[in-house]
This record gives structure tokens, C-alpha cells and sequence, in this order.
């Protein structure tokens, strides 16, 4: 056991990292905190904290009293670029113990660890990798809290965007008409893999573990384009937050821009998604906001706030 503390003398309050049977408690918790997140499953929660990368345990923490689980922090690490980022991936507190430290607690430990791993730059949510959501959205007013009082810096903003799935994506005459330029699109197969992340990895390295998992998908939930059968652009859907409508990444060589193939392989994912029975998609993370409303309609449906604090 970490740390015991009693709040106002009602409830003593303990905090203890993370262990594989606290997950249904630790779901329960993040599901009564975060109630604007419909998309949080069993299975996606399972994904987020197994499935990363580098899931560790002890950067996971969770506080309770009288047994009863009421708090959740999920830490994670990651090298990019030569600099050493920790990352706050979940956090929640059940409503009726909010602002009572609870988050801090947690935090304090896991900014610990942090400093003690050497972790240079923290940030709250906007996980490269393995991700659930891209930043905090401000609705939520005890993050924002959370937030400004340990020192977080409001670096920009990050948007999502949602695709009504109820319309024609038909693109078989665009693929034919590339045809005659030596572009082949299809489905990936397993057996293009190393040449996927061959070419992935010069340029978008970062989404290596998104595309890993599509390949878990049957089918494969990625489409490519060859040009002289070199691979030379990609797009792909649940690569994060699998089975919930989730688009991406997705990306084009400069050999092929300017062609519509970002137009033609993002249909070929949402009339994917389509004929599973979703109704709607959701684009993360979203840069060029003009190309998706433009092709599909996108409206912007979220905003998050990005977090960063720089350790000493």
C-alpha cells in the first residue's frame, strides 16, 4: 500500500497501484466520471491499458475506501524524437469523492516516477500509439481544475470529427480510372506488411501501432494503394478505440498527391464501417478539417484542450 490519507475526516482514503482485479471496478469508475464518453466499452478500456505498448502496471494507480475502488490514473512512457514524455492516458474520479484531492493524490506519485525515469515533458491524454482520447475536452471542468492547478500549460487545441455513415461512398470508377495510371488499390493482406511499415516508417513511425492493429482485424481494416507495385499510401480504421467507428491514420506519399487517393481510400474505410451496421464514424485528431467535410460531410463533433508540463 503507497499512502493512506484521511479527507475531512470521513473517509480514509488510500491509494495503491493497479492490479488485473480491479478492471470491472476501475471501468465502473471511469464510466460514472466521464459521462460523455459513450464509446467506452469493456473491450476498449481492456485495449487501452493491455494492449498499449509499453503497459506498466506501475505507472497505473487507483484509490479506494472502505474497498470500494473510487479513483483511476493510468500513466504511460514514451521516447519520441529523443525526448522522454510520460503521459497521463485515464484518469477519473467517481462524482460523489470529487474535489478531494483524490486525482492529486494519484498524480503526485505518478509525477514521481516520472521524475525519477528522467521524463522531461508530461502531458494529459493526447497518447501517441494507443490513445483514447486527444486531449481533454474542457466540458469536463474538474480536469480542466486538475489541470491548471499542477501546473499544465494549455499548449492548442485538437479537434474530432464525426461522418454520418447514411450515404453513397461508391468509388469503383475512381479506382478504375487510376488503373490506367499504374495505381492499384486493394485490401491489405498480411503478406504486405513488412512493406507497409517499411514505408510507414519513414514518415509517420508514430502510427506503426495503430496499423499493427488493423492487421487484428478480419478483415484486415486497411486499404493501400501501389504505384508499380510499390506501396504508396495507406488508410486504415480501428487502429484505436477498435469496433467504436474510429478512422485512421491515413497517408499519401507525395508521389500520389493530388490525385484524389485520400478521397477514394477514406470511402473504402466508412463503406467498410457501413456495412458492419455502424451508423456513424469518428475522425480523431483532425488536421485538415476542409478535406473531410469537404469529400464526406465531416462536422466537427469534439474539441479537446492539449496539457503539457515541463519537468525539472
Amino acid at each position: 500500500m503507497r499512502e493512506t490519507q484521511e479527507l475531512g475526516n470521513i473517509y480514509i482514503m488510500k491509494t495503491r497501484t493497479y492490479q488485473n482485479t480491479d478492471f470491472d471496478a476501475v471501468f465502473g469508475v471511469l464510466k460514472e466520471s466521464k459521462h460523455l464518453e459513450e464509446l467506452l466499452t469493456y473491450k476498449v478500456l481492456n485495449e487501452k491499458l493491455y494492449d498499449d505498448p509499453y503497459w506498466n502496471p506501475e505507472y497505473a494507480f487507483v484509490a479506494e475506501t472502505k474497498g470500494q475502488i473510487v479513483g483511476f490514473m493510468q500513466g504511460v512512457r514514451r521516447d519520441i524524437r529523443g525526448t522522454k514524455y510520460g503521459f497521463i492516458k485515464l484518469m477519473g474520479v467517481h462524482p460523489k469523492y470529487q474535489r478531494q484531492g483524490i486525482a492529486s493524490k494519484m498524480y503526485k506519485q505518478l509525477e514521481a516516477i516520472f521524475v525519477a525515469d528522467q521524463v522531461e515533458i508530461v502531458r494529459i491524454y493526447d497518447v501517441p500509439l494507443n490513445y483514447f482520447m486527444p486531449g481533454v475536452d474542457p466540458r469536463y471542468t474538474p480536469a480542466v481544475c486538475f489541470a491548471q492547478k499542477h501546473g499544465f500549460k494549455h499548449i492548442g487545441d485538437s479537434v474530432n470529427m464525426s461522418v454520418n455513415l447514411d450515404q453513397n461512398f461508391e468509388v469503383t470508377k475512381e479506382i478504375e480510372a487510376l488503373k490506367a495510371q499504374g495505381i492499384e488499390i486493394s485490401r491489405a493482406t498480411k503478406k504486405d506488411k513488412r512493406a507497409l511499415f517499411g514505408f510507414v516508417n519513414v514518415e509517420w513511425a508514430l502510427w506503426i501501432n495503430e496499423l499493427e492493429m488493423t492487421f487484428k482485424s478480419d478483415p484486415i481494416s486497411m486499404f493501400i494503394a501501389r504505384k508499380e507495385g510499390i506501396i504508396k499510401a495507406f488508410s486504415a480504421y480501428d487502429g484505436n478505440n477498435k469496433g467504436t467507428g474510429w478512422f485512421g491514420p491515413m497517408g499519401t506519399h507525395q508521389d500520389l498527391r493530388g490525385l484524389g487517393m485520400g478521397n477514394i481510400l477514406l470511402k473504402l474505410c466508412l463503406q467498410d464501417m457501413k456495412g458492419q451496421g455502424l451508423t456513424k464514424s469518428i475522425i480523431p485528431w483532425v488536421a485538415p478539417i476542409g478535406f473531410y467535410s469537404h469529400y464526406v460531410g465531416a462536422k466537427i463533433s469534439r474539441v479537446f484542450w492539449r496539457y503539457q508540463k515541463k519537468l525539472s
